[in-house]
């Protein structure tokens, strides 16, 4: 049999494998917001010792998808309402600056990248392999970041996508399985205007590709988890009025 070491883990330093494959098992939905993640369970599981997890679980803290309690230990971090429109309007901010960032500095090299993820997510159209779906949604989103070359930017980038709850997003089509076929059509749309937009190094099409791709994350929010609609069109108005082209 398989052990979850070998399937989860792969080539980089031990605390960075197993941070992966922890942030993996977060965004495919193992662990939920709330659940603490033990130290001698992971170790245990993924045939590991001790400090590399420890290591990892610091890296989680650090890129804000988990919280560490005093006394308590490490837990994947809950979410509130406020800090859901918090992220969700600097994600808005984020992906408009990228995609203007990416859409000049972009290399056929990253085209490429950006294809291939593409072309891997349409392996990955049944409800049981969203998880893969779902982490090359990021890794795309991700590529796009790189892309800019900006660092500091990308680094803001992955702290605010790592708080940004689109794992809970996900909660609705195993919920609603017949919404499976939709979402990924559609994603799969959005995804191919916005790399059509960079091929062409065209910036005010990929920013607004990109703004209109979030935003539908934004109706998931509204529909799926009871954020006011109100709150939602509030942070969008506003970064479309900033990412407006100037007259």
């Amino acid at each position: 049999m398989t052990s979850i070491a070998e399937k989860e883990l792969t080539h980089k330093p031990l605390k960075e494998e197993i941070y992966d494959a922890l942030h993996r098992q977060i965004i495919a939905g193992k662990y939920e917001p709330g659940d603490w993640l033990r130290q001698e369970d992971i170790a245990s599981q993924m045939g590991v010792s001790m400090t590399p997890v420890r290591e990892a679980l610091d890296l989680l803290v650090a890129k804000g998808l988990a919280e560490r309690v005093p006394y308590r230990g490490v837990r994947v971090r809950e979410i509130s309402p406020k800090e859901i429109l918090e992220a969700y309007g600097l994600r808005l901010m984020l992906e408009a600056m990228i995609a203007r960032e990416a859409a000049a500095n972009i290399t056929p090299e990253q085209v490429s990248k950006l294809q291939f993820i593409m072309d891997e997510m349409d392996r990955h159209v049944e409800l049981n392999e969203m998880p893969q779906e779902r982490q090359l949604s990021r890794e795309f989103h991700a590529a796009i970041a790189e892309a800019s070359g900006n660092s500091l930017l990308i680094q803001l980038y992955t702290i605010v996508s790592n708080a940004f709850p689109d794992w809970l997003l996900y909660e609705a089509l195993y919920r609603k399985p017949e919404l499976v076929s939709g979402s990924v059509a559609q994603t799969h749309d959005e995804h191919t205007a916005i790399l059509e937009a960079l091929k062409k190094r065209d910036a005010d099409l990929a920013v607004k590709m990109s703004l209109e791709h979030v935003m539908e994350s934004g109706r998931w929010l509204e529909t799926y988890r009871n954020v006011p609609s109100k709150l939602l069109r509030e942070q969008e108005k506003q970064v479309t009025h900033l990412m407006k082209k100037p007259k």
